[in-house]
């Protein structure tokens, strides 16, 4: 094996730990220093072939499930969800860890059509422990409701960062980094056909931009290959009302784009309905 060849799997199972745990771990750190295999003797390639092919590695008792397993379905997706919910739950990243009640993955179908990504959590949501449940939340159910889209059966709801940052101020750059794993894991769990950034803060920290709302709205980018929308959020339209109708545009348009990926997603809508 070349020293290239080495250096590609190493890379990719770095990727894939960090996916399955659901952040970045150092255990791959420091990098090592790879170097081409002498050429084998065609009887140790034989050998090899047949250990290969007769045998397949465990995880040791109590261990992480393998990323093969996760890739072939052995472990569902909600178990990885709730695996990634507990790593949430015990992370101390950041300052934000130190003034929440709560932590607040996300919450919604694990088979969404779409993945709406907001900025953090609120007062609500830090004491409910779920995403979007004050009064920007109810109005946000009202605009998905609009496209047939709902917490309860097509669309999984999260933030871009899982506590709520003190007198709801914008996370700073480095808390939005230390949580960047948690969403990168869960979009690589969900698979949704499209993401619906709403707000600023969720554009910017996902398209890696800086520009607004309103410059980056009626366009269609790219996450990972899947379709990303952006419109107001919901905060902004209660103490804008201007800004209705272009939000509302917008969600016309983002309903044409999924009736193009999914055209019988509107068939999977179910109301949802608060507790």
């Amino acid at each position: 094996m070349t020293c290239q060849q080495k250096q590609q799997i190493y890379d990719l199972l770095k990727t894939a730990a960090d996916s399955v745990l659901g952040f970045k771990t150092k255990s791959f750190d420091p990098a090592p220093v790879f170097y081409d295999d002498p050429a084998p003797d065609s009887q140790t390639v034989q050998d090899t072939r047949e250990h290969e092919l007769t045998s397949k590695p465990s995880p040791a008792p109590g261990a992480a499930p393998l990323y093969d397993d996760l890739a072939t379905g052995s472990v569902s997706t909600a178990d990885s969800i709730k695996n990634l919910e507990k790593q949430i739950e015990v992370c101390s990243r950041c300052v934000l860890a130190k003034t929440r009640n709560n932590t607040v993955p996300g919450t919604g179908s694990l088979k969404p059509v779409v993945l709406v990504v907001g900025e953090g959590p609120g007062f609500e949501e830090d004491r409910q422990a779920l995403p979007f449940v004050g009064p920007a939340g109810q109005l946000l159910d009202k605009m998905l409701a609009a496209i047939n889209l709902s917490r309860s059966s097509n669309t999984y709801i999260a933030n871009i960062v899982k506590c709520r940052p003190p007198q709801n101020r914008d996370p700073y750059p480095e808390e939005a980094e230390a949580c960047s794993s948690f969403l990168q894991a869960q979009i690589a769990l969900l698979k949704p056909k499209a993401i619906l950034c709403v707000g600023s803060v969720a554009a910017k920290n996902l398209l890696k931009t800086e520009a607004g709302v309103s410059r980056l709205r009626g366009n269609f980018y790219q996450y990972q290959n899947i379709p990303v929308a952006v419109t107001y959020h919901p905060s902004a339209l209660l103490r804008s009302a201007d800004l209705k109708r272009p939000a509302w545009e917008d969600l016309k348009q983002f309903r044409l784009k999924l009736l193009e990926l999914c055209p019988k997603y509107e068939e999977s809508y179910k109301p949802y309905v608060r507790q």
